[in-house]
C-alpha cells in the first residue's frame, strides 16, 4: 500500500455508536421485566402502592435512566477511592436511585426501606432479563465495549496499528487441524479468504513462555535457561512468572528499544517490551501496583449487566465444567491424565472467563485510543491443556473461545481511529504424555539424588495460574480499605508462587534440580558452572545412570574444553559439528534439535546439565518432570512447533524458516515498518518520530545503551 493512499481509506474516523436491533430488544426486555418486578412487589408489600401499571413502568424507566447517569460516577469513585468499594457503594446507591424515581413519579407511595428492597428485586430481575436477551453473548459484549469508549482523533492516522494476540501454548499442528476440521471459524475465514497466512515457526530451547516472550518483545533469548533456574549472580532460584523476578529478567535484557517502545501497550504479559503502558504485566506490577485503567475496567464489569452477569455466570460455569470434565476423564479411563483439583478449577475460571473478558476490554480501550501497537497474551488453551491434554475436548473448546475473541477484536478494530492489522502468534507448542514420576515411581530429583548419594534440592513453582492471579491482585492494589481486604489474597498468591523460589542456601555445594516441563536443569550451587567432566569426576554414577534411565532421552553440557555435547544411552553427539559417536541421541527429536540444543548449552547462564525426557517415536509422547499432561520446555513432539498467523500483505516479510523468538522479533519489527512505524534512516538505523523522544526512557536498564537493533 503506497504512502500516498488517501488517509480516509487507511484509517477510519471516530465511529458513533448506533442502536442495533439487539440493543433495542435488550432495553425493552429489561424495562418490561423491571416493571413486572415492581408490579409483583406492589402486590406483596403493602407499603408500596401505585395508581396504575403505567406509573410503575415510568418508575422503572426513570430508575434505569438515573442508573445510566450515575454508573460512570460510581466507576470513577470506586477506582479513585478503593476498587473494592464498588459493590457496597452500588448496593446503597441502587436504593437511592429507586427512591428518587418513586418520589419523582406521581401516583407512587413508598418508604425508603421498601424502595431499597424493591430496587434490588428490580435490579436482579432486569439483569437476568438482559442476560437472557443478549448480555451473555459475544456480540452484546462487543457492542458494550464499543459503546463504552468513543474513538479519539489521532494526529497520524496514516500510520497503521498492529495488535499482536498471543494464544499461549497452541501448537501449530493443533491449530491447523482445528482449521481443517471446521472449528475456529474466524481463523478459518481469514485463512480461507486469503487475508491471512498460517505459518509455523520454531521456538528456541528452552521452549517456554519466559524465553519466547523475552525474545519476541525484547529481541533476545539470552539469560533465560528455563522456566525456573538457579541464578549464579544472585545465588538463588529465579522463577520467571514471579513479578519481582520478571522485573530482574527484563532489566537485564532491555535496551529500551523493545517491540512496544513506540506508543505501545503490554497486556497480561510477563515482560513489557519497553511499552509506555503496561497492564497486568508481571515485570511491572511489582514496581507500580494499582493501575487505574485495570481498576476502571473491573469496576465497569461489576456495574453493568453485560459485564457482571456475563463474567459471573461464565466464571461459575467454568468451575462446574471443569469438575464435570474431570469426572468424565476418570470415568472413561482416559490416559494420560493427572489429578485436577479445585484450585485448578478456580484458576481455570479466572483465566478462561474473567481475565479473558478483562483482557479484551483493555485491548478495546487501547485500540479506540489509537495506540500504535498492542501485545496481549491469552493463556486459556495453555492452562487447560497442561492439565487435560493438548487434543482433549476442553482444550479444543478453549481454542473456539479464543477464536471468538479474535472476532470481537476484528469488529472493534473497525471502530478505531486508525487501521489495525491483527497478528496471531503462539509462544510455543505443547507435547503430551504421562508425567515422569507417574511412569517410574520417582521424580527426576530423586533419581539424581540416588545416583549422586547427596541431598538434592528440588524447589517447585506453583501453578502458572497463581502468577496470573497475582498480577491481577497486584494491579488492583490499593493502600486503603481495598488494599487491606485484598491483602490476604495477595499473601496466598505470593506464598504459592514463592514455593518455586525457595531452595537458596549458604552451602556452596548443594545440588538443585529444577523442572521446566520435560526439560530438567541440574545445577551445583556456586559462582561458576561445572563441566560434564567435572561432574563425572565428582559423581561417576551420575552421567551413566541418567543416560541409562528409560525416561531420559539425552543429557547435555560442556566438557572441560568448553565443547557442547549431548549424551544418550549408547552414543553421543558433538553439538557444534554434528559428529556422532555410537548412536545419535538426538535422532528422535527432529532436524533442528542439534542447533537448538547447541545454542542453549553454550549460553553462560545454562545449567551444569540439561536433562531432556524421552520422546516416543510413534505417539510423540514425552514424560514431563512436572505433574502435567501437556507440557513444554525441552525437545520432543509438538512443543517446538508454534503458530504465526499474519496478514497476507506481510507475507514477503516472513522468511522461509523462523527459528527462535529473537528472529520472530525481527519479523514483527518488519511488520511495524510496513505499517509506517519504526522508521528507518538512509543509513539503516531506526529513527524516532517527532514527539516520540524520551517516551521510553524510564524503561532503560541501568548500564544498557539505547541502541538500535
Amino acid at each position: 500500500m503506497s504512502s500516498e493512499e488517501p488517509a480516509r481509506r487507511r484509517a477510519p474516523g471516530p465511529s458513533r455508536w448506533r442502536l442495533t436491533l439487539s440493543d433495542v430488544g435488550r432495553l425493552l426486555s429489561t424495562w418490561a421485566v423491571s416493571t413486572a418486578a415492581l408490579w409483583l412487589s406492589a402486590l406483596l408489600l403493602p407499603e408500596l402502592s401505585a395508581s396504575s401499571l403505567w406509573d410503575l413502568a415510568l418508575v422503572a424507566a426513570v430508575s434505569g435512566l438515573v442508573g445510566l447517569l450515575v454508573r460512570p460516577v460510581l466507576v470513577e469513585v470506586s477506582v479513585r477511592i478503593a476498587w473494592l468499594t464498588v459493590l457496597p457503594l452500588a448496593f446503597v446507591v441502587q436504593g437511592v436511585v429507586m427512591h428518587v424515581a418513586m418520589v419523582t413519579v406521581p401516583g407512587i407511595t413508598s418508604t425508603w426501606l421498601v424502595a431499597f428492597v424493591v430496587s434490588w428485586v428490580s435490579a436482579v430481575a432486569g439483569t437476568l432479563a438482559a442476560y437472557v436477551a443478549s448480555a451473555g453473548t459475544d456480540a452484546s459484549f462487543t457492542s458494550a465495549l464499543a459503546r463504552r469508549d468513543r474513538a479519539v482523533t489521532v494526529p497520524d492516522p496514516e500510520v497503521d496499528g498492529l495488535v499482536v494476540v498471543q494464544l499461549d501454548g497452541v501448537p501449530f499442528p493443533v491449530l491447523r487441524w482445528a482449521v481443517q476440521a471446521g472449528r475456529v471459524p474466524t481463523i478459518r475465514r481469514w485463512v480461507g479468504s486469503g487475508s491471512h497466512l498460517l505459518t509455523e515457526w520454531t521456538p528456541q530451547l528452552p521452549c517456554t513462555t519466559p524465553a519466547s516472550q523475552l525474545g519476541i518483545l525484547h529481541g533476545t533469548v539470552d539469560g533465560v535457561p528455563g522456566f525456573r533456574w538457579y541464578d549464579r549472580e544472585l545465588g538463588r532460584v529465579l522463577v520467571a512468572n514471579h513479578p519481582a523476578d520478571a522485573r530482574i529478567i527484563e532489566e537485564r535484557a532491555s535496551d529500551g528499544r523493545g517491540l512496544l517502545c513506540e506508543d505501545g501497550t503490554s497486556i497480561s504479559n510477563l515482560f513489557s517490551g519497553d511499552a509506555g503502558r503496561s497492564l497486568l504485566t508481571m515485570s511491572h506490577v511489582a514496581a507500580s501496583p494499582g493501575s487505574l485503567q485495570t481498576k476502571r475496567s473491573l469496576a465497569w464489569f461489576m456495574l453493568t449487566p453485560t459485564g457482571f452477569a456475563r463474567s459471573f455466570t461464565r466464571t461459575v460455569g467454568e468451575v462446574v465444567k471443569e469438575r464435570w470434565q474431570r469426572r468424565v476423564q476418570v470415568r472413561q479411563g482416559l490416559e494420560p491424565r493427572v489429578p485436577r483439583t479445585w484450585t485448578f478449577a478456580f484458576l481455570r475460571a479466572l483465566t478462561n472467563a474473567l481475565q479473558r473478558d478483562l483482557n479484551t476490554a483493555l485491548v478495546s480501550e487501547e485500540m479506540l485510543a489509537g495506540r500504535k501497537v498492542v501485545y496481549v497474551d491469552y493463556v486459556d488453551y495453555d492452562e487447560i491443556a497442561h492439565h487435560a491434554g493438548i487434543f482433549r475436548h476442553e482444550s479444543v473448546a478453549a481454542l473456539d473461545g479464543l477464536d471468538r475473541v479474535l472476532a470481537q477484536l476484528e469488529q472493534l478494530a473497525a471502530r478505531a481511529p486508525r487501521r489495525y492489522r491483527l497478528v496471531v502468534v503462539s509462544d510455543h507448542g505443547q507435547s503430551q504424555g504421562q508425567p515422569f514420576a507417574d511412569r517410574y515411581g520417582q521424580d527426576l530429583s530423586a533419581v539424581c539424588a540416588g545416583l549422586m548419594a547427596v541431598e538434592v534440592r528440588h524447589p517447585e513453582a506453583a501453578d502458572e495460574g497463581w502468577a496470573r492471579a497475582g498480577a491481577l491482585v497486584q494491579d488492583l492494589g490499593d493502600q486503603g480499605l481495598a488494599g487491606r481486604v485484598a491483602r490476604p489474597a495477595q499473601r496466598r498468591v505470593d506464598e504459592a508462587v514463592d514455593e518455586g523460589r525457595s531452595g537458596h542456601t549458604d552451602r556452596a555445594q548443594d545440588v538443585v534440580v529444577l523442572a521446566s516441563g520435560n526439560l530438567g536443569l541440574l545445577q551445583v550451587q556456586g559462582p561458576s558452572r561445572l563441566s560434564v567432566d567435572e561432574l563425572d569426576r565428582r559423581w561417576p554414577r551420575l552421567l551413566p545412570g541418567l543416560t541409562a534411565h528409560p525416561g531420559v532421552g539425552f543429557v547435555a553440557g560442556l566438557d572441560d574444553a568448553g565443547v557442547p555435547w549431548a549424551y544418550g544411552h549408547d552414543g553421543r553427539c558433538q553439538l557444534a559439528t554434528g559428529e556422532v559417536t555410537g548412536s545419535d541421541p538426538l535422532r528422535e527429536y527432529g532436524e533442528p534439535a542439534r542447533r537448538l540444543l547447541a545454542r542453549a548449552v553454550l549460553r553462560p547462564e545454562a545449567p551444569d546439565l540439561y536433562v531432556n525426557s524421552l520422546v516416543e517415536r510413534d505417539t510423540l509422547d514425552i514424560a514431563a518432570f512436572e505433574e502435567l499432561v501437556g507440557a513444554h520446555g525441552g525437545l520432543g513432539g509438538w512443543q517446538e512447533s508454534a503458530v504465526l498467523l499474519a496478514p497476507s500483505e506481510f507475507g514477503d516479510s516472513i522468511p522461509d524458516r523462523v527459528e527462535g523468538a529473537d528472529q520472530l522479533h525481527q519479523v514483527l519489527l518488519g511488520f511495524l515498518r510496513r505499517s509506517g512505524q519504526r522508521l528507518v534512516s538512509a543509513a539503516g538505523a531506526e529513527v524516532e518520530r517527532p514527539g516520540f523522544a524520551g517516551s521510553h526512557a524510564d524503561h532503560l536498564a541501568p548500564g544498557r545503551p539505547d541502541g538500535d537493533r
